[in-house]
């Protein structure tokens, strides 16, 4: 009896010892190949036992599997960012041709009638995204700094435009990719190339071409808007302009995705209203625009700024930076049939030299940069 109840005891106990579940392993590679195992042989038995039977069969699912041949994939459109791109470049062309429309209103408060609109825009998508009004605090002085930078490269670009031939000052601007190298080069350590330095010298070729100093081309210059004095303060503001810009490009790369992009807009808008406030009360300029006109302007001026904004932060979100680059070009295509069409000013033969020397250096670098991401994708993939 004694023999019998022991054996019963045994042979009730072996089955109870084979449910046991087995002891985790430290491995994850091997527990992640008895999973695999386990799949493979609940397929070739039909789905019937194993571990993903019944109410387990969720717990085995493995997280690289692949999808289902019915699951929805997103639809891409090829080509979508450049056409936001030269939808872009539409927008700012359009936005400064209105800026040479109004005579009557000081550049710096155009500047601040933007800053305004753009913080109404902005301020619904800072609430929405939960991203606070000051941003983290270790990169609190980067976005000070980019904001006080951007914004006065906006001023002085408006400078530029009205005292200077809209295509002109828009050529000079299209520098920023040059000097962006440069200074990724100095405080962020980036590559510079010979290729990036001969870029240089062509751009700097380009803005001697169009600013004409008396020195090299002597005193008769033609082709220019009211006095050289003038037209010289608008090739010193503009290069000013491209190089704030260049700089605010770096920073942006310094703090990289860790910062919301509407609460970088934010700043931009509020320390450039701060600025402009304070220029126009040093040089006493705080006028309201006289007709509706005016006004109408200055509305449309802001909405086609922001707008213009927009289409080329979702450029850069879907496209690759390089062939944006490129397409942004187009900015000064559209300034040279603007300023034909509706200022009835032919460029000279210098500007479109100067045009052309600009235009090949930023494409360049925009070029080299693409490629040499390129490459690095593809190394990492191997």
């Amino acid at each position: 009896m004694v023999r019998h109840s022991g054996g019963g005891g045994a042979a009730a106990a072996a089955p109870a010892e084979r449910l046991e579940p087995a002891p985790p392993r430290s491995d994850e590679k091997l527990q992640a190949r008895e999973l695999e195992a386990a799949g493979a042989q609940e397929a070739d038995a039909g789905g019937s036992g194993g571990c993903c039977s019944s109410s387990y069969r969720p717990r085995c699912r493995l997280p690289w599997a692949r999808s289902t041949p019915g699951e929805k994939k997103k639809f891409t459109c090829p080509g979508l960012g450049l056409f936001y791109t030269l939808l872009s470049a539409f927008l700012f062309s359009v936005a400064a041709l209105f800026l040479k429309k109004i005579e009557d209103v000081h550049s710096v408060e155009i500047s601040a009638f933007r800053c305004v609109f753009q913080m109404t825009f902005v301020l619904p998508g800072l609430i929405y995204y939960k991203t606070g009004f000051l941003g983290p605090k270790g990169k609190r002085v980067f976005l000070f700094v980019r904001g006080f930078l951007g914004s006065g490269a906006m001023i002085l670009l408006y400078y530029a435009f009205q005292v200077m031939p809209l295509a002109d000052a828009t050529v000079i601007t299209f520098s920023s990719p040059v000097f962006t190298s440069l200074f990724a080069w100095i405080f962020l350590k980036e590559k510079y190339s010979l290729w990036d330095l001969l870029f240089t010298l062509f751009t700097i070729t380009g803005v001697i071409l169009i600013a004409r100093p008396p020195f090299l081309f002597g005193s008769n210059i033609k082709g220019i808007e009211g006095s050289y004095t003038n037209h010289l303060k608008g090739t010193i503001a503009a290069v000013t302009s491209a190089v704030s810009s260049a700089t605010t490009f770096v920073i942006l790369r310094k703090m990289g995705k860790s910062v919301h992009y509407f609460l970088s807009v934010w700043y931009y808008a509020v320390i450039g209203l701060i600025e402009c406030i304070v220029t126009l009360f040093v040089i006493n300029e705080w006028t309201l625009p006289y007709c509706g006109t005016d006004r109408f302007l200055l509305i449309l001026i802001a909405l086609l700024g922001f707008g213009g904004q927009i289409f080329l932060t979702k450029a850069l979100q879907i496209e690759k930076a390089g062939p944006v680059a490129i397409m942004k070009t187009m900015d000064v295509v559209f300034a040279f049939i603007l300023q034909i069409l509706f200022l009835s000013h032919i460029p000279t033969w210098w500007t479109v030299g100067g045009a052309l020397c600009v235009l090949a250096s930023s494409s360049g670098t925009a070029i080299r940069k693409w490629q040499q991401n390129s490459k690095k994708v593809k190394e990492n993939e191997i």
